[in-house]
């Protein structure tokens, strides 16, 4: 995190970014700029410290997802969280344009989202997990259609760029506010998703050997996704839809500790704030203008996916 904090179109030597951050706890000599102290303490730390919030979230909500769905293909997308807090900020900036009523609007979103998925998945014949993820799938596309619509109907002067730019996924306008909205959601959910571990790797097992072991996979499923809900929706909220960390990294953390939840949940979490970290670093550090976040995590997504799936195909096939 210090690297991250260090690198930048404005470099600042890592010794000074130690410094001016320890100088909040012990006696520090000034030996820094004024424009470095801004740089560090108001641009980059909150910055920082954001993403590694959100990465950790979406990475820790990705591999409670698939244990619950017993699906590796799972992730925030597709309970329809993602979608919905998407189409609930963008409507907020076609509206009233891009401020804090942005965040209220993507929780609302994912809320209205999962109720929907939840309504859907209530009445047919098929398993409980597969309406859910279908029930999730059809509540994605629809926001995804609305999100289009109110892209299309944006003014190209004034509120398309910046909606466009949003829905890539930036944390180029963090600040310590919505470091702190972030990391309250998160935290909560994260107490919530991890205190549940155990019965994750119950659900993780059918709903049958679930009822078998006294667990309520109805109830508990539903307190999972709540809680998945509130962490995804904060994350969007402060920094626009950012696809592929939830996916791939509790992929690789099922391949580095095996399949006990108890081990992947903890390094999903450690494993997610690094990468987006990182991915957001080179964003901001590959081109004089900015690269969102977004378009990072799925350019190196998109591979390392390819590898995992090629081999699972290959273990599968031996």
């Amino acid at each position: 995190m210090l690297w991250s904090v260090a690198s930048g179109r404005y470099q600042v030597p890592f010794g000074t970014v130690l410094s001016i951050i320890l100088s909040h706890l012990v006696a520090v000599k000034a030996t820094w700029t004024a424009t470095e102290a801004v740089v560090v303490e108001t641009v980059r730390l909150p910055r920082v410290l954001t993403a590694a919030v959100a990465g950790a979230g979406l990475s820790l909500c990705g591999a409670v997802l698939q244990a619950i769905f017993r699906n590796p293909l799972v992730g925030p997308q597709t309970i329809g969280a993602s979608s919905g807090a998407a189409l609930g900020g963008v409507t907020v900036i076609y509206l009233v344009g891009f401020g804090p009523l942005v965040q209220i609007g993507a929780f609302g979103g994912a809320a209205l989202a999962l109720v929907a998925v939840l309504a859907f998945h209530r009445s047919d014949n098929l398993s409980p997990i597969l309406t859910l993820v279908l029930a999730g799938v059809v509540v994605s596309a629809f926001c995804s259609a609305l999100v289009g619509l109110v892209t299309y109907l944006a003014d190209p002067e004034t509120t398309l760029q910046v909606i466009v730019f949003w829905l890539l996924g930036s944390f180029a306008s963090s600040t310590w506010p919505q470091f702190g909205l972030v990391a309250i959601c998160t935290t909560f959910a994260a107490v919530v998703l991890v205190g549940m571990r155990w019965r994750v790797n119950v659900l993780s097992l059918g709903d049958d050997e679930a009822r078998t072991l006294g667990v309520n996979p109805a109830r508990d499923r539903l307190i999972l996704l709540a809680a998945a809900c509130l962490a995804i929706s904060s994350q969007v909220a402060v920094s626009g839809t950012i696809g592929w960390v939830g996916l791939i990294i509790p992929n690789l953390a099922r391949m580095m500790v095996g399949a006990d939840n108890r081990r992947i949940l903890p390094v999903s979490t450690f494993l997610g704030a690094i990468f987006l970290v990182a991915a957001d670093t080179l964003a901001r550090s590959l081109t004089p203008a900015e690269i969102p976040v977004g378009i990072i995590t799925a350019l190196v997504g998109t591979p390392i996916f390819a590898l995992l799936l090629r081999r699972t195909t290959k273990s599968g096939a031996a």
